[in-house]
């Protein structure tokens, strides 16, 4: 069994530390991860620019770092690294909870990525403020337990028909409940703040405020009630019905027929 474990906090994160740690018991865990922070860049792969490997000892684990994405990740573990029959990503310091979050995140971009390619993959986020909560044992002792069984079940009963990958959230203190619950649609509302820089011209600061999270969902589950939110997610588009575009179509074919 070789595990694949990464992030997008960058190769020197204790999150991917305690990651490591967690699920090295379980075969062959090898440390994949980009050199430097990457995070909210759920969606990109290094497609202008070499990628560039390198072996890096982290005291820990002999380790691979790259200067790409955590999409990337994926890649370099398949084409040069020999391959993955799982992957891990995480430990973020931050939650991923909401689609909106989802979207952007580097963490769950890589399990995403991974799982396109049908390598089964879990992300695990905390709502921490920073690095520093990983290093307090109790709170390193949860989420290593967190981590622990959900990998040893994925690897017993493996992801349910139709999910493909898990999105795990873990709260900042913890009152014991865990759940499977849905991604909520919005966990901020993103604002844009007019600044001036020194020369008077001016710039804008994008910055989110958070929105009330809607109960059943994986945000209400962190935020309300301190619990674990279990998130499975398919990356299958959502078949709809499209006979309301039909005329649309026909608009389109006539545009390019008087423009043929």
């Amino acid at each position: 069994m070789r595990i694949v474990v990464t992030n997008d906090d960058g190769l020197r994160s204790p999150g991917l530390k305690l990651l490591y740690e967690a699920v090295r018991g379980f075969g062959d865990a090898i440390v994949v991860a980009p050199l430097e922070q990457a995070s909210a860049r759920g969606g990109m792969l290094t497609l202008d620019e070499p990628i560039r490997v390198y072996e890096v000892d982290l005291g820990y684990a002999r380790a691979y770092g790259i200067t790409g994405s955590p999409r990337d990740v994926v890649h370099v573990a398949r084409e040069v690294l020999g391959g993955a029959d799982m992957l891990v990503s995480g430990v973020n310091a931050g939650e991923n909870t909401s689609i909106q979050n989802i979207l952007v995140s580097g963490t769950v971009g890589a399990a995403a990525e991974a799982a396109l390619f049908g390598i089964p993959a879990a992300a695990f986020s905390a709502d921490v403020e920073g690095f520093e909560a990983f290093l307090d044992e109790g709170y390193a002792a949860l989420v290593k337990a967190i981590v622990r069984a959900v990998v040893g079940y994925l690897l017993e009963r493996g992801l349910p028909e139709g999910v493909d990958l898990l999105n795990v959230n873990i709260p900042h203190t913890f009152s014991g409940v865990v759940r499977v619950a849905p991604p909520a649609r919005l966990r901020w509302v993103e604002k844009l703040e007019r600044r001036l820089d020194p020369r008077g011209k001016p710039y804008y600061w994008l910055y989110g405020e958070a929105v009330e999270p809607e109960p059943g969902t994986d945000s209400h589950v962190v935020f309300k009630e301190r619990g674990v939110a279990l998130t499975p997610l398919s990356l299958g588009m959502r078949t709809v019905d499209g006979s309301a575009l039909e005329e649309l179509a026909g608009r389109v074919a006539a545009a390019i027929g008087r423009n043929g």
